[in-house]
């Protein structure tokens, strides 16, 4: 068997630190070694996959207390399923022929404006992939319950809420609000929450369908849950004869998705103090450096999740923050950050996915980047 080293030689592959957090572009998480286990097993095993779907769906239900679930390929898969099956409902014909026919029944997708976002790909990119057509509510700045609600017709099929840091934060409307919407116009309310970490609060607010990344909070192997009411879930699950076929997800995904919500409910998870206390060594550190400062800020999307904030005063340093983001990827290890923020002199450290001793390879890179200390 290879080891880690072993992979990195033989395809030359760069090592990575991983500062950014759960991130597709980097592999997301890295699952604990009993999901590890379990996707071996399945692996190596040959299952009827109809079963396989159904048995672990109501087994994570079950797990979670909510009517239904399935696996899928990944939360993308999720957004574009959910979108096809509030279209389509059990409408076999259109099923399988959602691509090419002339849409008569209801197919638009009202979701505030300021969730209209790139995550990487365009949401608007996964509903179109569901027959879904994009209608956007209220302003980028803004969406109230009364805009989301002027927006709806009887062409409307759903209302799509992407609960995410990626998402507008300011005067948009909560997922309670949305919901008290939807059931007033008895429209689904299908909520993407890909890198949430609580796994029943949205389906608690009134969401029909809520859809999460398996490989990010949950820290599965890539692949996706919907979970949600047993109808609106059925019908996803009927996209594996139309859309999902594209997208479907193996026995070994839903297997290690499976025990990996498992061992989350079921195991402590690492606090925001927890995180505080890992980053403090690193802070310090950052801080003896002239021209950088770095302090604790707080997930934006009100997750329990610390980050190390570090701002780069440009002048002193001769260096753009942009620029310092693209140097931190070179040499043998390249080193991720969160760079949202890069335009305002600022990245951000997600230490989840990073140890101790990784932090100080960080501190000591930007030392030699800037050759100098603080008197």
């Amino acid at each position: 068997m290879s080891s880690n080293a072993d992979l990195y030689e033989k395809y030359k592959l760069k090592q990575v630190i991983n500062a950014s957090g759960r991130m597709t572009a980097l592999g997301v998480s890295t699952p604990r070694p009993e999901v590890a286990d379990v996707v071996n097993t399945g692996l190596n095993h040959y299952f009827e996959m109809k079963d396989l779907v159904n048995k672990t769906g109501a087994y994570i239900a079950k797990l979670l207390n909510v009517e239904n679930a399935v696996v899928v390929s990944c939360a993308s898969a999720g957004i574009a399923q959910s979108v096809a099956a509030v279209i389509i409902k059990d409408n076999a014909w259109l099923l399988e022929n959602l691509h090419a026919a002339p849409l008569e029944v209801p197919h638009d997708i009202v979701l505030p404006k300021g969730h209209n976002v790139n995550f990487g790909a365009p949401v608007g990119t996964m509903v179109t992939m569901g027959g879904g057509k994009i209608v956007e509510a209220g302003y980028a700045n803004e969406c109230s319950a009364a805009q989301l609600a002027a927006c709806i017709t009887p062409r409307t099929a759903a209302i799509l809420y992407i609960k995410s840091h990626h998402s507008v934060q300011k005067s948009i409307l909560s997922v309670e609000e949305a919901a008290a919407v939807a059931q007033q116009h008895n429209l689904p309310l299908i909520v993407d929450a890909a890198a949430e970490e609580d796994l029943t609060c949205y389906y608690n607010m009134g969401a029909t369908l809520v859809i999460y990344s398996g490989a990010k909070a949950i820290e599965g192997p890539t692949s996706g849950l919907v979970l949600g009411k047993h109808q609106y879930v059925e019908w996803v699950k009927q996209q594996s004869g139309g859309i999902g076929r594209a997208m479907k997800v193996g026995k070994e995904g839903i297997l290690g998705l499976t025990q990996a919500i498992e061992s989350y409910i079921t195991q402590p998870k690492t606090t925001g103090q927890e995180m505080v206390d890992k980053m403090t060594p690193f802070i310090e550190s950052l801080n003896q450096i002239n021209g950088v400062s770095g302090r604790v800020v707080w997930d934006s999307a009100g997750r329990d999740i610390a980050r190390t904030e570090i701002t780069f005063d440009e002048a002193v340093l001769g260096w753009k923050t942009k620029a310092i983001v693209e140097a931190m990827k070179e040499g043998d290890i390249a080193v991720y950050f969160r760079g949202y923020r890069a335009n305002e002199g600022k990245i951000e450290v997600d230490v989840r996915s990073v140890t101790p001793p990784q932090l100080a390879i960080v501190a000591e890179r930007f030392k030699q980047i800037f050759d100098g200390a603080k008197a």
